[in-house]
């Protein structure tokens, strides 16, 4: 990436990365002491000693230096861990992985081979699998708690500037004021991240900018004897001092680091090296002053340490820093809602949260994204934890869970990142769990002493959104593994010959299906009730891989199933977490074109002498010489069952058995709707038994021509409308989940249609029940 981008990206970041960690200064020493009060100014030392050393240990050493370098292809946050670890341990959310994946260029893994002994335990086993991904969907509800604190804390402590010069305002008037601010803010999502940051950055500059000049002017006017606080004995003085009180302090201290999560979170809206630069120049060296500016006044003036920031400031500057402070909370929240949208759209795309709207804000970035859906969620949830604690103290308890619940799970992950993908030691990737988990292992022993105090409230939206996301992912799972167990046997569908005993009529039908493999019950579920199917047919799979993007270029994998006759195929159209379905995708045109492109090459190299790629994409279909189409004296009874249908319905003659012929022609029921003039050239030729061809090879151009005719006589999207329900023999908690809470959230979700982009006019819906 050029330095001038990297720079622009850099300014940009002020806007949305650092918002939380810069506007901390408001509430940390508040929060610190908001019980017992200071007894010392040896405390104010202790105090700012803790955070000096938080700030460096966790957001400089362990986020800027260690964990932005582990992102996946430039995209950060719990899920770019988890793909990551998917991509070199061979496993999926849903097992719907294909070797081919593994080719695509942004499918990188290295040293494949050469398998550690934790590789090799999660490849074989379930179980570990299964707490990897709890793990994941834990880490994730707490970002989404730590987008809907953000905002109220941030707001509310810096609007609570207006009480603090009069003290005669009403509580209830800061909170109102509050409340309007939050949806301002939310208001404005929908222009995308970059429009914001543009806005937003030059003032978080100048607020930064403000925090290093307030803290210089504290540190010359009043105590000088702050620098004691980087000796870390002082740390240990204080806990000697304050003893069991001292441990309850570190629920304010741990705020001191608010937001630091959205520096890898938000990593896809910018890039490395830029979040790198502006925190290690600005953001750093500016936090430092503020928070060493405030001990020192604090140590002349302690009874001031409900509202340190406002107290310290010269009268002269008040009220344009408090403008400043309330629009730059504002920008504060804008991190973590940002980072919540991204963790939601990798979720989604994973198959572990309910289908939503996703919209791309950006041009030039994919990773800038908003989801109208998330984000009023988000404001109604702020509104109600702003109007209903109306205290930054309550709010910062619960603020302080969140924080370093995502904190450890990024620690878990980034462990097996260091062993698995990195290929360090061991004991180096020990190292790194002892002192960082220790570390934040006992602030969440200091957090989770206020539970009772307003730390109950990311618990709750922890629980309420993973009991969303592991409905939807076990209901999601069951219904695949619904279609694995009642899929079509492309050996019986093969035996049924090219007209599938149907009405084969003009134009192209693309029938949606989870399978990566095999035929779909949903195919056999439509012929049965309506015998006819289009000239050809096209399988679609639409999967998203544990990779950030797929290349355009590398999109759609086909094969064909059967022979040419059949004129079936199979398309998996694949995608990273961060690729979305767009209107201007041209989807129709992209995946005949590959269909087109793959006909010419499968020609090219069956005249190379090379072997055919015709029914070689599915590890249960037999190879070409062995998947002959039986004879008629081989006739199934589920053949037989086909044929007595079609002959009650009068659409098959005697004449017309399947296993007579094994030429694409339509019936005299649809040739008399649409019918192909002599001179064009678009029926395939005939295939003999065994498959090959019964003359001569038919030139592509045949074929070509054949699926431009298709095209223009019209295309139309198959999408099954499945009712999944648990089966009447199954258990209690099964019947809840599946019938009740996964079939609530099916109803309340996008449909797959308005997900995929489909064309309304073009849709056909196939209902189906599938017993779980």
């Amino acid at each position: 990436m050029p330095p001038s981008v990297v720079l622009c990206l850099a300014f940009q970041s002020l806007g949305v990365v650092y918002g939380d960690l810069g506007t901390s200064p408001l509430y940390v020493f508040k929060s610190t002491f908001a019980n017992g009060g200071v007894r010392n100014e040896d405390d104010i030392i202790g105090a700012l000693s803790l955070i000096i050393y938080t700030l460096t240990i966790i957001p400089l050493i362990k986020y800027v230096f260690i964990v932005l370098r582990a992102n996946d292809n430039g995209e950060g946050g719990s899920f770019a861990l988890y793909s990551l670890l998917c991509r070199y341990c061979n496993i999926s959310a849903l097992p719907n992985q294909h070797p081919s994946d593994a080719e695509l260029t942004t499918y990188v893994v290295d040293n494949a081979r050469r398998k550690t002994w934790i590789q090799r335990k999660l490849e074989s086993s379930v179980l570990a699998q299964q707490v990897l991904l709890v793990i994941v969907l834990f880490g994730t509800c707490m970002v989404i708690g730590d987008g809907i604190l953000t905002p109220s804390i941030s707001v509310l402590s810096a609007v609570v500037g207006i009480k603090a010069a009069s003290s005669s305002l009403d509580t209830n008037l800061v909170t109102g004021i509050s409340c309007v601010i939050l949806v301002i803010l939310f208001s404005v999502q929908r222009f995308g991240t970059a429009k914001i940051s543009v806005l937003f950055a030059p003032i978080f500059l100048v607020w930064f900018l403000s925090l290093a000049c307030i803290g210089c002017y504290n540190i010359i006017k009043w105590e000088k004897s702050i620098f004691l606080a980087f000796n870390p004995l002082q740390i240990v003085h204080f806990f000697r001092r304050n003893g069991r009180q001292g441990w309850e302090h570190l629920g304010g201290i741990v705020l001191c680091m608010t937001g630091t999560e959205a520096l890898f979170a938000d990593l896809g809206h910018f890039s490395c090296r830029s979040i790198q630069i502006v925190f290690t120049s600005l953001v750093y060296p500016c936090l430092f002053l503020t928070y060493l500016g405030q001990a020192a006044y604090l140590v002349e003036h302690m009874e001031d340490v409900n509202d340190p920031f406002y107290s310290s400031l010269p009268s002269s500057i008040y009220w344009p820093i408090f403008v400043l402070a309330t629009i730059s909370a504002m920008i504060a929240s804008q991190a973590m809602i940002s980072a919540t949208f991204s963790i939601v759209k990798q979720a989604t795309a994973l198959g572990c949260f309910p289908r939503v709207k996703v919209v791309h804000t950006s041009n030039n970035v994919a990773g800038q994204v908003y989801i109208p859906e998330i984000n009023w969620i988000l404001m109604v949830l702020c509104l109600c934890v702003t109007a209903g604690f109306r205290d930054t103290d309550q709010i910062g308890n619960a603020y302080g869970i969140a924080v370093v619940m995502v904190m450890i799970v990024t620690t878990l992950l980034m462990t097996l990142v260091i062993i698995i993908i990195w290929r360090k030691h061991f004991l180096l990737a020990l190292l790194f769990l002892v002192v960082f988990a220790s570390i934040e292992g006992i602030y969440v022993s200091a957090v989770l002493f206020k539970t009772t105090q307003g730390g109950w409230v990311p618990l709750v939206i922890s629980v309420v959104f993973g009991t969303v996301m592991g409905t939807w992912h076990y209901g999601t799972l069951k219904r695949y593994q619904y279609e694995m167990q009642h899929k079509v046997s492309v050996g019986w569908l093969l035996g049924l010959g090219p007209s599938l005993g149907l009405v084969r009529v003009p134009g192209i039908g693309l029938m949606y299906t989870d399978l990566a493999h095999g035929v779909p019950p949903l195919f056999s579920h439509f012929i049965t009730n309506l015998p006819a199917i289009h000239s050809t047919v096209v399988f679609v799979c639409v999967k998203y891989l544990p990779v950030n993007t797929v290349p355009q270029d590398e999109r759609f994998l086909i094969r064909r199933i059967g022979s040419r006759a059949y004129s079936m195929y199979r398309c998996a159209a694949r995608y990273g977490y961060i690729d979305l379905h767009k209107k201007d995708d041209n989807f129709e045109q992209l995946l005949i074109q590959s269909l087109i492109s793959f006909v010419e090459i499968e020609s090219m190299r069956e005249s190379s002498g090379r072997e055919s790629m015709a029914a070689s994409w599915t590890p249960d279909q037999q190879p070409m010489e062995e998947a002959t189409v039986p004879t008629t004296s081989t006739i199934t009874p589920n053949r037989l069952q086909l044929q007595r249908m079609l002959r009650l319905h009068s659409l098959m003659g005697g004449g017309n058995s399947v296993g007579d012929g094994y030429s694409t022609q339509y019936s005299q029921t649809a040739s008399n709707s649409v019918e192909m003039s002599a001179n064009q050239e678009c029926s395939i030729p005939n295939l003999s038994v065994n498959g090959s061809n019964s003359s001569s090879s038919p030139h592509p151009q045949d074929e070509v021509a054949f699926l431009n005719a298709c095209k223009d006589a019209g295309v139309v999207y198959i999408l099954g409308n499945n009712i999944v329900k648990a089966r009447k023999d199954a258990g209690f908690f099964k019947k809840l989940v599946i019938n009740y809470m996964y079939t609530f959230l099916r109803r309340i979700s996008r449909d797959s249609s308005v997900v995929l982009n489909i064309p309304h006019e073009c849709l056909l819906h196939v209902g189906m029940v599938y017993y779980v």
